[in-house]
């Protein structure tokens, strides 16, 4: 902890706006891992690996995405065509070309299900393994699958938050939603970047910024780089200049320095970037935190959320998911060759998913919007998954000729999390109490995806 830090007050730091930036998450997390020991616990084992989940909040289609149905019935098959990979009779939506080129890099799983049709229960479900909240109790039951990693595995960088939540962390509009850590306790929730710009869609104009302890995170001419060191240096003077604040424990002020320390401003800063390079992710908020996300795991974050919100198309599935899905492909095309081309991919996790997928037959609108979509749907559920020493080019499962059900290798949530444990080095056999003092393993099965590991 730098000597600057001394002296400061709770009450001028939230005035600053600090109290974001050292997060009483994040402060936790350190008075935590301070306490305990410097080794890995039991059932768990260091290394060096990390996460990338992109989250496609409120359900995407698995026919418009990752499992289209081109000889179905037209009120199944949907208005777009299909593209092939690389592989015999592999294809993906048209709308994904550049992950159809990239089929060797990466592996599909079509045949999730959960078999429920309730946001809230199917996100809970997608991101802890186990049915636990609805949309009548919307309390999270049981941690997420980043709140294990932040907890058991720690930041590969101890100069940087082991979960992050790019721009924040969310399920159903929920802050930190299924993504929080439950039971496991406020130290393990993600760190939030910027919770001033959320819910930002596809085709949003506004230019991706820092929070406001952070300054400008965007590529554009205006701010840059040098306005985001300024401000840092500014804001710390400041800080330093009030003499007064002492009710701010270590933590609080390690986890300030943490956070306007070089790691923290050499990861969150994008506009190190060469523009041309940036570009390939799209020029949309989507697309530059999927940038930041490669830039935090480099960095050393062991588990990065990217939300990307909005999936819920109940009417005008051409016009909706048409305008998101290449969104995604693009980000995720280039968050997959960036991260090869910088020795990464071995290393780290990418997997793309949302709490459902849609109602195979196509619906003729909604009360007042007369224009076809598609409904929750969740007995076929479809992700992407790469990296992290998962084989590549592999399609786990079917779903039938419409897509209505798997009829091949039917997989709850819970395999595909006990697939990213395994990869990452941790026991999903692990238990843990719950707030009444009952013990939980962190999976019910913890068996992985056999065709992945």
């Amino acid at each position: 902890m730098s000597t600057s830090s001394a002296g400061y007050t709770r009450r001028v730091a939230l005035k600053a706006g600090f109290l974001g930036l050292t997060g009483l998450a994040l402060s936790d997390y350190l008075r935590v891992k301070a306490a305990s020991t410097s080794q890995p616990p039991q059932g768990s084992s260091a290394n060096n690996k990390s996460v990338i989940l992109i989250w496609l909040d409120g359900g995407p289609s698995h026919i418009e995405t990752f499992d289209p149905k081109p000889d179905a019935p037209a009120e199944y098959r949907g208005p777009f065509d299909v593209c092939k990979t690389n592989s015999p009779g592999v294809f993906v939506c048209a709308l994904m070309p550049e992950v159809a080129k990239r089929f060797s890099k990466l592996s599909l799983v079509r045949s999730l299900h959960h078999d429920n049709g309730d946001h809230f229960a199917a996100a809970h479900w997608m991101t802890t393994g186990r049915l636990g909240s609805n949309a009548l109790n919307q309390t999270q039951k049981y941690p997420s699958v980043g709140s294990f990693v932040s907890k058991l595995k720690g930041s590969n960088n101890p100069q940087l938050p082991a979960y992050v939540g790019l721009p924040s962390a969310e399920t159903i509009y929920l802050f930190p939603g299924y993504m929080g850590a439950a039971y496991l306790g406020a130290a393990y929730n993600p760190f939030d970047v910027d919770r001033d710009n959320k819910y930002l869609g596809a085709s949003d104009t506004r230019r991706v910024r820092s929070p406001k302890w952070l300054s400008t995170l965007g590529s554009s001419a205006e701010g840059g780089r040098a306005s985001l060191l300024k401000q840092f240096d500014t804001a710390r003077r400041d800080i330093d200049s009030s003499g007064v604040m002492k009710t701010m424990d270590e933590f609080q002020l390690k986890a300030l320095d943490m956070m306007t320390g070089s790691a923290a401003r050499e990861a969150f800063d994008i506009d190190k970037e060469d523009p041309k390079a940036a570009d390939r992710y799209g020029p949309g908020p989507w697309g530059r935190y999927t940038m930041m996300a490669r830039r935090l795991v480099e960095a050393g974050v062991s588990f990065v959320t990217v939300d990307m919100p909005h999936w819920d198309d109940h009417s005008s599935i051409e016009k909706a998911h048409g305008a998101k899905v290449p969104v995604v492909d693009k980000a995720v095309s280039a968050l997959l060759d960036d991260l090869e081309d910088r020795g990464l991919l071995e290393n780290t996790l990418v997997v793309v998913m949302g709490e459902f997928g849609r109602t195979p037959k196509i619906n003729n609108g909604q009360p007042g919007i007369a224009v076809p979509g598609r409904d929750h749907w969740g007995n076929a559920i479809s992700a992407l998954i790469a990296g992290g020493g998962i084989t590549p080019g592999v399609v786990v499962g079917k779903t039938n000729a419409k897509g209505e059900f798997p009829v091949e290798r039917a997989l709850k949530p819970q395999a595909l999390l006990a697939t990213i444990y395994h990869q990452l080095g941790i026991d999903a056999n692990l238990t843990f109490k719950d707030h009444t003092g009952r013990p939980h393993p962190i999976l019910d099965d913890p068996t992985p995806i056999k065709e992945l590991v």
